[in-house]
């Protein structure tokens, strides 16, 4: 006896069940921000992106599939540190997907492994590791979400400017800066947030950042995400101009005035000092045995 043809093949049915599966994630799931990557510079021996940017994310609903809290490894206590491996499995509808991000420049029809997805209620950061996309397996012969198995994102420098306020602080308080002491007098009226600023060197090579902070009281630039144009590390110049890349202003005739201001003096900060523990145990281990006695094993003599 063949399939009830009124069921399994009707378009009727498989947009039903796919209306109460969206409606279901809008009542038990979440909001999230879905955040795509975009490759740099690929490397084919390796097989990584080091430099990967996220431009963009998109908002959209999502179920979360762990009802007992996060999985994974959870917090792992070692000699190096605290590490917190959380994982978490998502839920989300494969129509309010491809809403979500049809005028978007996704050129996949499906979430990929590497992208992110961040979570606002406990404001943590996920990557993709795996899609399964045949759960529920063909139910009305139609497949109408997508299951993504995540980790906890670990930053290494990636930069992530999409205009999401909470999604961008981690690049401004985990990235690599530098701090440029900029001279009071200067053409232009500063800088602004994420704007791209160069520098050239006396060798003709271009220095490239992005502006993470300035502070207009004292003439402090903070710069992040810095690159040459020969692709080898350089340093800031000191007493070199900094020029940014936004027009401030322009003269009689019609020309662009950009911020040049004059670098008298440059810090690195390299956001590890707060978590750096090196000189307690150094100062620890001082006081942690006794050197002093003669013999440890009797009585003092």
């Amino acid at each position: 006896m063949a399939i009830n043809p009124y069921f399994m093949d009707t378009q009727s049915q498989q947009h039903l069940y796919e209306d109460l599966i969206i409606e279901s994630v809008k009542i038990y799931g979440r909001d999230t921000y879905y955040i795509p990557r975009e490759i740099v510079s690929y490397d084919e021996l390796l097989n990584e992106d080091i430099p990967s940017k996220f431009p963009h994310a998109y908002k959209v609903e999502m179920y979360i599939d762990d009802i007992d809290g996060f999985g994974g490894e959870g917090d792992i206590f070692t000699k190096f540190g605290v590490e917190i491996r959380d994982a978490a499995t998502f839920v989300v509808s494969r129509r309010r997907w491809r809403q979500t991000t049809s005028r978007s420049e996704i050129v996949c029809d499906r979430p990929r492994e590497g992208d992110l997805i961040y979570l606002p209620m406990s404001k943590s950061l996920f990557q993709i590791m795996h899609v399964e996309h045949e759960v529920p397996f063909y139910q009305l012969n139609n497949l109408p979400t997508y299951k993504m198995r995540c980790e906890l994102f670990e930053y290494s420098g990636e930069d992530l400017d999409t205009g999401v306020p909470d999604i961008d602080g981690i690049e401004r308080s985990y990235a690599y800066t530098y701090d440029l002491q900029l001279d009071s007098s200067g053409v232009g009226d500063g800088f602004e947030l994420n704007e791209n600023v160069t520098m050239t060197l006396s060798t003709g090579v271009e220095l490239t950042g992005e502006v993470s902070a300035w502070s207009d009281s004292d003439n402090v630039l903070s710069i992040i995400h810095l690159g040459a144009s020969d692709g080898d590390y350089h340093e800031p110049p000191t007493g070199g101009v900094v020029v940014g890349s936004i027009v401030r202003d322009s003269d009689g005739s019609g020309t662009s005035i950009y911020s040049r201001v004059l670098i008298n003096s440059w810090s690195e900060d390299n956001k590890l000092d707060e978590r750096e523990q090196n000189e307690i145990f150094e100062g620890f281990e001082n006081d942690f045995l006794d050197f002093t006695e003669s013999n440890p094993f009797g009585d003092p003599s």
